[in-house]
């Protein structure tokens, strides 16, 4: 019994591990107040090009940083389309998941490659702890970087003069640019650091948890990303606990068509994450309050 609940904490964790690095990029982003539905271009290019990197350069290491690549130039684009040339942001959002699974579908068929899978890592001693010692402390190493990149995210924007800003310009950007800080420009900022988190996520799915990269591999969790973000009520801290429980749930859904009798309704078990993000998103539990002017497009007075 300690050993399945063990294995399914184990899968909890490593499925939420992409997760959380996209829910704690598009944290930054919506603080400052940008809609940012290329979320899932920005994780299916980086697990694209961290295959492709890994396989080309024979490291899994420097296939996550093709990853964070790949997620930046997303976000590049997306910055520039809304906030320099103030198109609609959802517009562009969509496109750009539009776009890129389209050509990493494309670049799969007509690219070879050979991807390699990042190491695990086993902390001595905690790794141990009954029950949750494993799920915490036996992992591919670049989950851990998720302990130390969500309390520094969380001070960057809460705490250094950067992160007032950006808040600033998610709430009101009319008072911001009163000041002289130009918010189109922190908007940008902030859409370029959740496109490397983003991207670090996408990379995670293929060269850490899988080992390859398969067709539309992230099959909606930059949306789901989206919506751990709203359950945990723009908070990385919440957002973090959020991805773990849409991890759980997605590492349940495949052991309840196990039990006698529900076989016949493996599909709907399948969608039980997909379900919650509907519950998250409709603010079901809890109230969600997004910043204020998140979405709305600012034009300099």
């Amino acid at each position: 019994m300690i050993n399945s609940i063990t294995t399914i904490l184990s899968s909890s964790v490593r499925l939420s591990v992409p997760l959380a690095f996209a829910a704690t990029g598009e944290f930054v982003a919506e603080r400052a107040g940008t809609l940012n539905i290329s979320v899932e271009a920005m994780m299916l290019g980086g697990a694209y090009l961290g295959a492709l990197g890994s396989s080309f350069t024979g490291s899994a290491g420097l296939g996550l940083l093709f990853g964070m690549a790949a997620g930046l130039a997303v976000a590049v684009i997306h910055a520039n389309f809304s906030h320099r040339l103030n198109a609609n942001t959802f517009v562009v959002g969509l496109t750009l998941n539009v776009l890129v699974l389209g050509l990493t579908s494309y670049l799969l068929v007509a690219v070879k490659m050979t991807p390699h899978q990042v190491g695990r890592l086993t902390i001595p001693l905690v790794s141990h702890i009954p029950i949750v010692g494993k799920p915490l402390f036996s992992e591919r190493w670049p989950a851990f970087l998720l302990y130390p990149l969500i309390p520094a995210v969380w001070w960057l924007v809460q705490r250094s003069r950067w992160g007032l800003e950006v808040r600033a310009c998610g709430e009101n950007p009319q008072a911001v640019d009163v000041t002289g800080i130009d918010v189109n420009r922190r908007r940008r900022q902030a859409l370029l650091l959740c496109g490397l988190l983003s991207g670090l996520g996408g990379a995670y799915l293929s060269v850490g948890e899988v080992g390859l990269f398969n067709q539309n591999m992230t099959a909606g969790r930059g949306f789901i990303a989206l919506a751990a973000l709203i359950f945990g009520r723009w908070r990385p801290f919440g957002a973090f606990g959020a991805a773990l429980l849409f991890g759980f749930a997605s590492a349940v859904a495949p052991r309840l068509e196990n039990v006698e009798g529900w076989a016949n309704y493996g599909t709907l078990f399948q969608a039980l994450p997909y379900v919650l993000t509907l519950i998250a998103v409709a603010g079901v539990i809890g109230r969600s309050i997004p910043p204020a002017a998140v979405g709305r497009p600012y034009a300099k007075q």
